[in-house]
């Protein structure tokens, strides 16, 4: 199986410094200001988020057709929450919010569906450190 890498490059410290993260050959700048407040640039929540929707999106829509149904789209939004505990920084809940068109399925099977994917894909897996990761899914 492939290995698939991410870089970053930081330049000072954390309050006045920045940084690029590359991935898939674009790099885009991130700062604290990004991840903290609202500066401009990304920051590592949003690209868990963008990682978690990816690979939760793709293992519904898998599970999905390998049990007949045919996915004619469907788009999930990760919320990422990053927040100060006694123990530090820590990402403590993360919100996927699921909307899809699929034939000839109900909501509570898809709702069932949605809730399989999002305790099996991968990245699921590997952010079991998560306090809460909960799925809002529904039909189009």
């Amino acid at each position: 199986m492939p290995t698939r890498t991410g870089a970053a490059q930081w330049k000072g410290d954390l309050k006045t410094g920045g940084g690029t993260v590359t991935v898939a050959g674009r790099t885009l700048p991130y700062s604290a200001p990004a991840r903290f407040e609202e500066g401009s640039g990304t920051n590592p929540e949003e690209l868990i988020a963008a990682a978690h929707a990816g690979c939760f999106t793709m293992a519904l829509s898998h599970d999905l057709s390998t049990a007949g149904f045919q996915v004619n789209d469907a788009k999930t939004t990760a919320a990422v929450r990053i927040a100060k505990k006694e123990s530090g920084w820590v990402i403590d809940r993360i919100v996927l919010t699921v909307r899809a068109d699929v034939d000839e399925i109900d909501e509570a099977t898809f709702v069932e569906f949605a809730e399989r994917a999002k305790a099996n894909c991968p990245v699921s897996k590997a952010l079991g450190a998560v306090e809460t990761i909960t799925v809002d899914a529904a039909l189009i």
